[in-house]
């Protein structure tokens, strides 16, 4: 008996994604140049399928489709078939999803496109039921054989939608940076904000940190208490809620109801990194203990099951685990019946139960329970007649009985691929949250991962890898991780005054400019100049649950301008953000990483160099504090920085603070200086 034609190669790749499809019977590919080369000899039809490790429904699709032979058959006899994983590819994930999005009005994953033998789309969209899939292959195989000019004529179209989505007009006028056109922004953006149940006005609802980031930085500065009460309350919300893991921490990726109680059980890095630095924002604002408690616990989740010995980051737990059928269940690890929670928390169960809506209010299906606060400790602790700190030592107790009862259930499963950007938006989360707790392990934990970025991630010439995974480095690095590990640097180094993360930073910079600035409309592209072309030239300039790699980039050009005293750096920045500016004007909350920039340019932003033996001692107390609109430098030695140099005075701890460029005289009252920054 002959061998088939194609065999499954997936069984040789490390994603994790990628390797639940290598027993498929479908003659899976990776994306490379062998598979798109056989494509365009055999002039067949590609099937490019994109989805991520921990996505439920990329798991059903492939159980009803992907392992069925009949499905197999079709595909195998008439296609080329790629499996791609988002998050290793990001690129390609941006193209195709561009272009599904353009066919039908909405995106997602598993993300499954039919594309000319030369790699352009002509058909796509995201889960299809088997019969769905059938007959959609079926049909587009007849055309392709009997009127191939149709697709081909309807793939030059959507190309060139595809390339004006990518093209962006460089304005001609001046950009005002004026603060009555931000709060307009504001104006355009409030109807959209559910202030009674948090987040934005529809179902499902992600928690977009980048967005209520910049909605506590705007209240704060603008003193706009109605806004900054509600994203407080979202906050509260978000945390109170299912999509919040109360027993070992850690936030869900979404919430599939308006009221965060039923989460999509997935975990994800980038989530939680986010997360993470905002929870820590609204502390230093707020001294709430319960916004402490969530740092805690998200970190400790973290540390716990997101983090290897190496001190890299993982990506995912997956949504879905084998429930005690032994069938996989989406939620059945984080979910409880009340029978087994009388059976575990005895005497305690009616306080539970009422502390988490173990009733009508927390219930989900099949006799489950997700667990869901509802109302503040300190409210609970007076209406049940206990002190606040009992209150504390019985959720810690029964905590911790639920943690060792999940221990003897199967564990979702892990996405063991570490990501450059996303350990360095964690990075940036655990130095926030060391800043607003003065919690060293934090730091430390912060510090380890970014010498692991360094040591394998890092080449001499500072490009970068994206993927890490059973000690090898693959795939050169996108904006994202430059983006990323550029702003976590700048954190690391406002945190501990060591040169070596701002050196980094600034190569790293350097090398993004000459390898993926593009001077034709003065954005970065995704992708460098050493990577094979696509169907089209990715440019990330929308914000969304994970900040553009773009506006990462502008921030960083306008912050590290601040601390090396490079000018040129602002007007890149500045040039950026004036080709975004009319985009924002229609549709704000798709900005709002940007409008942190904007927030810099129209509003005091200070510069506070601190030199003297004291400099880290003032550093912490002046970090613990909400300061949004600072940056800060310093030294307890003479340094070369342009912020510090020729400032030291012996047996002195002086501050020097500065705005665009312009120094106060030096100061050593440490509570004048906060004052003067907290008058914005």
């Amino acid at each position: 008996m002959e061998s088939p034609q194609f065999t499954n190669d997936l069984i040789n790749e490390t994603s994790p994604y990628l390797l639940q499809h290598a027993h498929n019977p479908v003659d899976w590919r990776a994306w490379n140049k062998t598979a798109l080369e056989e494509a365009k000899q055999s002039n067949k039809l590609i099937i490019i399928s994109v989805g991520y490790s921990a996505c439920h429904w990329c798991h059903v699709m492939e159980h009803e489709s992907f392992e069925d032979h009949e499905v197999a058959d079709i595909m195998n006899a008439h296609y080329i078939s790629i499996k791609v994983d988002r998050e290793e590819r990001p690129d390609i994930d941006q193209v195709y999803m561009q272009a599904v999005q353009i066919m039908t009005g909405s995106g997602g994953w598993p993300m499954n496109i039919v594309a000319l033998p030369d790699g352009r789309p002509v058909w796509g969209g995201t889960y299809f039921r088997k019969e769905q899939w059938i007959s959609a292959l079926r049909q587009i195989r007849q055309i392709y054989e009997k009127e191939p000019e149709q697709l081909t004529n309807y793939a030059e179209k959507l190309e060139k939608g595809l390339h004006r989505l990518n093209t962006l007009e460089i304005g001609e006028n001046a950009l005002e940076f004026s603060q009555e056109r931000l709060k307009n922004f504001i104006e355009i953006w409030k109807p959209h904000l559910d202030v009674k149940l948090g987040g934005s006005r529809n179902a499902p609802k992600f928690m977009m940190p980048t967005n209520l980031d910049f909605l506590l930085r705007y209240s704060y500065q603008f003193k706009d208490e109605e806004l900054e009460n509600y994203v407080l309350h979202t906050l509260d919300k978000i945390s109170f809620g299912g999509t919040f893991d109360h027993v070992d921490g850690g936030f869900s990726r979404y919430s599939v109801d308006a009221r965060w109680h039923l989460p999509h059980f997935e975990k994800m890095l980038y989530d939680n990194a986010q997360l993470l630095s905002v929870y820590s924002k609204a502390y230093k604002l707020t001294s709430n203990p319960w916004y402490k408690e969530i740092i805690e616990k998200t970190a400790n989740f973290i540390q716990n099951e997101l983090t290897d010995t190496t001190g890299a980051f993982y990506s995912a737990l997956d949504a879905d685990s084998k429930n005690e059928n032994g069938k996989q269940e989406e939620g059945a690890y984080y979910t409880w019946k009340a029978a087994e929670l009388q059976e575990l928390l005895i005497s305690d169960y009616d306080l539970f139960a009422s502390y988490f809506n173990i009733n009508e209010k927390g219930y989900w299906e099949n006799g489950n329970y997700i667990l869901y606060k509802t109302e503040a400790d300190k409210n609970f602790a007076e209406k049940h007649r206990i002190s606040l700190e009992e209150l504390q030592s019985k959720k810690q107790k029964w905590t911790d009985i639920l943690s060792e009862a999940r221990k003897k259930r199967e564990k979702p499963g892990l996405d063991d691929k570490t990501l450059t950007s996303w350990n360095a938006l964690t990075i940036t989360g655990f130095v926030d949250a060391y800043a607003a707790t003065g919690n060293l392990l934090f730091l430390e934990i912060a510090t380890k991962n970014a010498n692991f970025i360094i040591e394998n991630q890092c080449n001499p010439d500072f490009r970068l890898y994206h993927s890490y995974k059973n000690g090898k480095s693959k795939i050169n690095g996108y904006l994202e991780d430059y983006a990323f590990s550029i702003e976590a640097f700048i954190k690391l180094y406002e945190a501990t005054f060591d040169e070596k993360w701002i050196d980094y930073a600034e190569n790293w910079l350097q090398y993004s400019i000459s390898n993926l600035y593009n001077d034709e409309n003065g954005l970065f592209n995704f992708t460098s100049l050493d990577d094979d072309p696509l169907i089209s030239t990715p440019i990330e300039f929308t914000d969304n649950v994970i900040p553009a790699s773009n506006s990462a980039m502008a921030n960083n050009l306008f912050r590290l301008s601040k601390l090396l005293g490079n000018l040129q750096y602002q007007d890149i920045a500045i040039k950026m953000l004036k080709i975004i500016s009319e985009k924002i004007d229609s549709y704000p909350m798709g900005y709002s990483n940007w409008l942190h920039l904007y927030m810099s340019m129209s509003n005091p932003f200070y510069e506070l160099a601190i030199l003297g033996d004291k400099s880290m001692e003032y550093k912490t107390e002046i970090q613990k504090n909400y300061n949004p609109n600072l940056i800060i430098s310093g030294s307890k030695t003479e340094s070369a920085l342009p912020l510090l140099s020729n400032r030291l005075v012996k047996e002195k701890t002086l501050l020097y603070l500065c705005e665009e460029g312009k120094c106060q005289l030096p100061d050593e009252d440490l509570r004048s200086i906060l004052n003067k920054i907290a008058l914005v």
